[in-house]
């Protein structure tokens, strides 16, 4: 393995044109954004980006365009399945380990359903890694959608005693769960990044490896802060928390539309267009371009004091 994936690692958004074909020059900027503001890898091709609602195609796409813009200037992960047959899990897997990217994400919830137990589990991993080149480096993510397959201790430490997988993006939500998993991974090569807003920070103080979470695609530059420089700095690093935390609370408000809003807004792409959130949040959820105001005023405000502290 090549890179630890630690750190801040955002989950990428997918711009749409008007005729809802990805737009690759609003994903180039995008990604430029991503890396000017502090990010030390990508997560493409993931429920951010929409992937339930991409073909083959263009999640490959995605991620090949993707490791060509970056130019191994960071790692580029990217989600390898979602479908439910194994055979087309195997195929997709397959296809996204061509595309280049430093490693392939197995979904947890692809793995087994939410009535089937841990020996399914254990016999469908398996079976996908017989499928997949021994020498590419593997991640998890426990993707919230359909449902949220959450791995048992067992599992994690299976997994990190492999010696395959090089991170877990960890959607328990829990702090106390997620301290428990850096016990169970400590001395391998499996990192715990933590996908929550509202932990980021006390989990980072525990020796969390990193953040993955959605808030990445508004001010990667804060978490990275936080990530670097927070513990020499705590009352400024407690005060940005609640700020970043209360942020988060905006997620319910159409995401990843609302990332898409605040991305036109500082003219990254123009259009907001979601497959995975066809209708009009500024209809649905009132003043939701206000939270935005306040979201973008309030990072600004702790961008000066980061530059004063």
């Amino acid at each position: 393995m090549t890179h630890n994936f630690h750190g801040i690692v955002p989950v990428m958004i997918t711009p749409f044109d008007d005729n809802d074909r990805i737009d690759w020059d609003g994903y180039s900027r995008l990604i430029e954004w991503y890396i000017d503001n502090g990010s030390h890898g990508l997560f493409a091709v993931c429920q951010s980006s929409e992937m339930l609602f991409l073909t083959l195609e263009e999640r490959t796409a995605l991620a090949s365009f993707t490791v060509k813009q970056v130019k191994g200037r960071i790692p580029v992960v990217a989600s390898g399945h979602i479908s439910e047959s194994m055979d087309d899990q195997k195929t997709e897997l397959r296809a996204m380990a061509e595309t280049g990217v430093d490693a392939v994400v197995l979904v947890t919830n692809r793995l087994a359903s939410a009535d089937e137990d841990a020996a399914v589990f254990r016999s469908r991993m398996q079976d996908l890694l017989g499928a997949i080149p021994t020498e590419m480096t593997l991640g998890l993510y426990e993707c919230p959608a359909p449902y949220r397959r959450l791995l048992t201790d067992d599992e994690v430490r299976w997994c990190a005693e492999s010696g395959r997988f090089a991170f877990l993006k960890d959607v328990s939500c829990d702090l106390d769960h997620i301290r428990r998993r850096l016990t169970l991974v400590e001395n391998t090569p499996l990192a715990i990044n933590n996908a929550n807003a509202a932990i980021a920070w006390p989990f980072l103080q525990a020796g969390g490896h990193g953040f993955s979470g959605v808030m990445n695609n508004f001010h990667p530059d804060l978490y990275r802060w936080l990530y670097d420089h927070g513990k020499a700095h705590p009352e400024l690093a407690a005060e940005l928390d609640t700020f970043l935390v209360l942020s988060a609370m905006s997620e319910s408000l159409g995401y990843p539309k609302l990332a898409k809003h605040f991305h036109r807004r500082i003219g990254t792409f123009a259009n907001v267009h979601s497959r995975a959130v066809p209708h009009d949040i500024t209809e649905r959820h009132w003043a939701v371009e206000t939270i935005l105001d306040h979201i973008v005023t309030g990072a600004d405000r702790f961008r000066s004091k980061i530059a004063r502290a």
